[in-house]
């Protein structure tokens, strides 16, 4: 399955480049709705290399993931992969400068099931892919806008 969004920010590429690649906000976020993220042995983010487990509850059942930093371009944008006994993916995040105060922002998520469980799943969220993709374009463009308001409160 395949997400995207796309969102145009009022803010210099530098800056969203800057909040995207902050970690430390991500990993606070994941602890505040109950996972647990832990930096694995490695390189430090934001070299490309860095890992991290993050572990949640979801649907009632344990899950693991491990997060790689795969790639990560100054002012262009990063790759995270990740695997976990179900499923395998990455997320990649673009940054393209519109202009000296304006950037856009593509972020694309794509998952592949491995397990026959995770392909079971994977066919009835198909029937729920509107829902699903109306739900990620909407925590993409509330980013976008949290990143603007950051910005405006700094100019």
């Amino acid at each position: 399955m395949e997400l995207s969004a796309r969102e145009d920010i009022e803010a210099p590429v530098e800056q969203v480049f800057r909040e995207v690649t902050d970690f430390a906000v991500f990993e606070r976020a994941i602890m505040r709705r109950g996972g647990d993220v832990g930096l694995l042995e490695g390189p430090v983010p934001p070299e490309t290399g860095a890992r991290w487990e993050v572990k949640f509850r979801l649907r009632g059942k344990n899950r693991r993931v491990l997060a790689t930093l795969e790639r990560l371009d100054p002012g262009q944008g990063l790759t995270i992969g990740f695997v976990s006994p179900n499923i395998k993916g990455h997320c990649t995040v673009d940054l393209v400068a519109l202009s000296a105060s304006r950037t856009r922002l593509n972020v694309v998520i794509v998952t592949r099931p491995v397990s026959i469980a995770a392909k079971v799943l994977a066919q009835s969220l198909r029937l729920g892919r509107g829902r699903i993709e109306r739900r990620f374009r909407t925590t993409v463009a509330t980013y976008a806008e949290d990143i603007e308001a950051r910005h405006r409160e700094r100019a």
